[in-house]
């Protein structure tokens, strides 16, 4: 079934205007049809729609359930964005579907790109979430300096994957299973020397994602998928 994303369901039984025409214009959704919501915080709402116009599509709820958590710890990416904005379109749509809590956009020393159109990705990790069958939405954070994210105070697993010539532990093998996780990946043109010993210095541990050396938004993913397996 279509699932249809409406974060203030609890207060405003109606669905976004985006939702809604999708679900009257689109699917041809009609007064007593029945729909599948999603606030994005975990939960699923059976509903009914009373209304069925397309800027103003009311429903009404019929039950509501919990998602049961997909995913152990919390997951949390740290990544400075490709200059070609696309790879990180395709990254958010992956890791969506793979599951993800959070996801932090990096400026770095080598990074080729400053800004990010948040709302874009925002779309695009709601898209993700909706086909995946999920009930939550990933958190995605607008970017900032590789500093600021170092002056923030993390808990659980730290781990920066890093593409210089230092003593690294394979990243299935440092993972502590259950706890949280927040992983750090470089730009094209990897950390800087004094960004790896920043990280080092916040406690994070250096570790290897295996010996090819992947393009950011692969480590990214390869990194991510390693710890759900590991946590499985």
């Amino acid at each position: 079934m279509q699932i249809f994303y409406t974060p203030d369901i609890e207060i405003n039984p109606e669905l976004p205007e985006e939702e809604g025409k999708h679900a009257i214009r689109v699917l041809r959704l009609t007064e007593g049809s029945t729909a599948l919501l999603t606030d994005g915080k975990g939960s699923f709402f059976d509903a009914i729609i009373s209304q069925a116009h397309p800027k103003h599509c009311l429903v009404e709820i019929t039950g509501k359930r919990q998602q049961s958590q997909l995913w152990l710890p919390h997951i949390h990416l740290a990544i400075a964005p490709t200059k070609n904005m696309d790879r990180m379109e395709w990254l958010i749509e992956k890791a969506t579907e793979i599951g993800i809590n959070e996801i932090s956009f990096l400026q770095c020393r080598y990074s080729e790109r400053k800004e990010i159109k948040l709302a874009r990705l925002e779309k695009i990790a709601v898209s993700a979430m909706k086909r995946s069958q999920k009930a939550t939405l990933s958190i995605l954070n607008s970017i900032k300096t590789f500093k600021e994210f170092m002056n923030e105070s993390r808990v659980g697993n730290l781990f920066i994957a890093h593409c210089e010539e230092r003593e690294k532990t394979l990243l299935k093998q440092a993972i502590q299973n259950g706890e949280n996780c927040t992983l750090l990946i470089g730009s094209e043109g990897d950390f800087s020397t004094e960004e790896i010993t920043q990280a080092l210095n916040k406690g994070f541990l250096p570790v290897s994602l295996g010996e090819s050396r992947l393009r950011t938004e692969t480590a990214a993913l390869v990194g991510l998928q390693t710890i759900h397996v590991c946590n499985m």
